[in-house]
């Protein structure tokens, strides 16, 4: 796999005693159609086998890389991983979700055909009775389908270096970050190609919290 120091793509998994679905998401980048990516796992304090999980893949593939921190939750984690990234373009990926081969290769297309838009938000594949709290009236259920979903984030580095990454929050980091965007940035949220394959882990924090 070709590897470039300055890699185009930045991808980003922030992971928490998730060995059990991280082979699946890892494996779902090294299949990507677009190759110059580079992918940073950032261990949020896991104590279960993620480091034994993952160890093959950081010794055979240059551009993998793992951080392991203390406990700091997934907004910091991902804080993280933009921090020690170099891909001129930032992109997440939750540990129980997987790309398409073609995913990677669509947003980049998409974004640098817009020209002036510098974050992208949507195009996945869910079950479509999912329903959520909604972070404005936590007493009420929206659609999935509503909401902004941090693996689908696409953008510019610039965008998330100018915001200072996300903030320090529990729930809904992502929807706070794409509004914090839209007040200074152009962004586009799509509804196509859904490349991206989002799965609900039973311990994840839309179901929980």
């Amino acid at each position: 796999m070709r590897f470039s120091c300055k890699p185009d793509i930045s991808i980003i998994i922030a992971t928490l005693n998730r060995a059990r679905h991280l082979e699946n998401a890892v494996k779902s980048v090294l299949a990507q159609s677009f190759s110059n990516w580079e992918l940073i796992i950032v261990d949020d304090g896991s104590n279960d086998n993620t480091f034994e999980t993952l160890d093959p893949y950081i010794l055979r593939f240059p551009n993998i890389r793992y951080m392991k921190q203390s406990n700091r939750k997934a907004a910091l984690a991902r804080n993280g991983g933009i921090q020690a990234s170099f891909g001129r373009y930032i992109t997440f990926l939750d540990s129980d979700d997987h790309y398409l081969e073609n995913h990677l290769e669509t947003r980049i297309s998409l974004i640098e055909e817009t020209g002036d838009v510098s974050l992208l938000s949507g195009g996945f594949l869910c079950d479509e009775t999912i329903k959520v709290k909604d972070c404005y009236q936590p007493d009420q259920l929206i659609g999935i389908r509503e909401c902004i979903l941090c693996g689908t984030l696409f953008g510019k580095r610039e965008l998330f270096f100018t915001l200072e990454g996300f903030r320090d929050m529990v729930y809904a980091e992502d929807t706070d970050l794409w509004e914090r965007a839209s007040e200074r940035f152009a962004v586009k949220k799509i509804a196509d190609p859904k490349t991206y394959v989002y799965e609900r882990a039973h311990d994840s924090i839309t179901l929980n919290y």
